[in-house]
């Protein structure tokens, strides 16, 4: 047992590690350092909650943090890195869910039953606010993971009248919780169910009127979510540091959800209401012809470029493509070639997504540049490959008012003297748009795995 004293500090303490390891993984460099802040912070949040005053219970809590943490060793060497969104919306889940839970047990708790006057009416908003976004939290997350995994279409789902279905639910919502505030004891059950109900139906219609292409901001927004419904269980119960971390990562979700939204040229409210100021699928015809290259043909445009641009996307990671293309990226640089990687913020189905992927495979920080780092550099570069890219690339961002990606910023790689499409076929993106790039005239496909295409090229340039 430690005192209250000693807690106290020891959770200020895991609070600053908290926000060095946010700090930490700002950059890549920092990131593993950031990465071990959060675990020793974690450690010691876990460690000074269980060994607090009037915590009682040791084996039950021993039992399930056994069983919590084989199952998370378990799922974490098992995870694929292009399965990480589905993972990490999943996850969220759990943090909704949890928010639940604890807001019913504490309802029913003795303590909050004994309350009265300002007390009890403050601690019942709590209870009933971080009930309601955990319930959201919840079954949005699932809906994101489902929509993620494919097992829910990616298109939205709109229907008419659905934003004065919303309003109208969240009123009722309203309702229950002016009643559940002035019932007494714990005879408010009904209420508490009735808006438990409405908020997993919110939580499912709003992330199911989002469209795939803006998925990773959902991600990012759900993230947020499950910060907020975690200070909430913090409010619920008396818990500083859950508190300080929720509101850490509410605050971060948020603001990375914001960042994201500008990249893509979206509105923020638009994206986390679902469906507001959506437009027109794009009808444009697209005029061209498409042309396909072989992998001789482009492994001898490398040997005579000077200068080429790398854009990786989701279907480098479905094919972890990220090993040979390091492979590719020292034989070309050995013979002198300026070679770098363009990044798109929102490329892949996580923030960071294709960051990590060529980390894992030892590419060097200095050569991965942001989108707007390397657009102005794209007229000058001589070879463009995108390998399993798709939306980012899209001049129809650009040209095509009626697509629904118009007005996202892309990589401009139709500048460039020669672009290099590498896909499996030509399905269109994650979005459902076709892309124009692929009938230009300085475009040639490449048909295959990425893998085993980059494999292939790597074969040829030794010759």
């Amino acid at each position: 047992m430690i005192s209250a004293q000693v807690q106290t500090a020891a959770y200020l303490f895991a609070s600053i590690l908290f926000i060095l390891s946010l700090g930490g993984l700002s950059s890549q460099e920092s990131a593993k350092r950031g990465v071990i802040y959060g675990i020793i912070g974690m450690a010691i949040a876990i460690l000074s909650t269980v060994f607090g005053e009037n915590v009682e219970g040791y084996v039950y809590i021993l039992i399930a943090f056994l069983v919590a943490s084989v199952i998370g060793i378990i799922v974490a060497r098992k995870v694929e890195m292009t399965s990480m969104p589905e993972l990490v919306a999943i996850l969220h889940s759990f943090v909704g869910l949890a928010a639940v839970l604890v807001g019913y047990g504490s309802y029913l708790d003795e303590h909050t039953i004994q309350l009265t006057g300002a007390d009890r009416t403050i601690h019942l908003v709590e209870i009933f606010i971080g009930v309601f976004i955990g319930a959201i939290t919840f079954t949005g997350s699932i809906i994101a993971w489902g929509k993620l995994q494919g097992t829910i279409r990616s298109k939205p789902l709109l229907y008419p009248g659905r934003h004065v279905v919303n309003i109208i639910l969240v009123l009722i919502a309203i309702a229950m919780g002016v009643m559940f505030g002035r019932a007494d004891g714990t005879e408010a059950m009904m209420e508490l169910y009735i808006m438990t109900a409405i908020a997993l139906f919110i939580g499912v219609m709003l992330v199911m009127a989002i469209g795939g292409a803006d998925m990773p901001v959902v991600v990012s927004m759900l993230n947020s979510y499950s910060g907020w419904a975690a200070a909430a269980a913090g409010f619920m119960l008396g818990n500083d540091l859950l508190i300080v971390t929720g509101a850490l990562v509410g605050s971060s979700g948020a603001i990375l959800s914001i960042i994201m939204c500008e990249a893509m040229n979206r509105s923020f409210l638009s994206v986390i209401f679902g469906g507001f100021g959506e437009v027109a699928q794009g009808n444009t015809v697209i005029e061209g012809e498409v042309t396909a290259a072989t992998h001789e043909e482009v492994a001898e445009m490398l040997q005579e470029a000077e200068s080429v641009v790398i854009v990786p996307g989701y279907g480098m990671a479905v094919a972890k493509a990220q090993y040979p293309i390091f492979d590719l990226v020292e034989k070309l640089r050995n013979k002198g070639k300026s070679v770098r990687f363009a990044i798109h913020p929102v490329a892949g189905r996580l923030p960071g997504h294709m960051n990590v992927l060529l980390a894992e495979a030892n590419v060097p920080y200095d050569i991965v540049l942001e989108m707007d780092e390397i657009n102005p550099d794209l007229p000058d570069t001589d070879l463009v490959m995108v390998i399993g890219a798709n939306d980012i690339v899209n001049p129809g961002a650009q040209d095509d008012a009626s697509s629904p990606i118009y007005g996202m910023p892309v990589i401009e790689v139709w500048k460039a003297k020669k672009v290099i499409v590498m896909k499996r076929s030509m399905a269109a993106g994650y979005a459902g748009v076709e892309n124009p790039l692929f009938y230009k005239e300085n475009t040639d496909m490449l048909y295959g795995d990425a893998k085993a295409t980059v494999d292939q090229l790597n074969a040829n340039l030794l010759k």
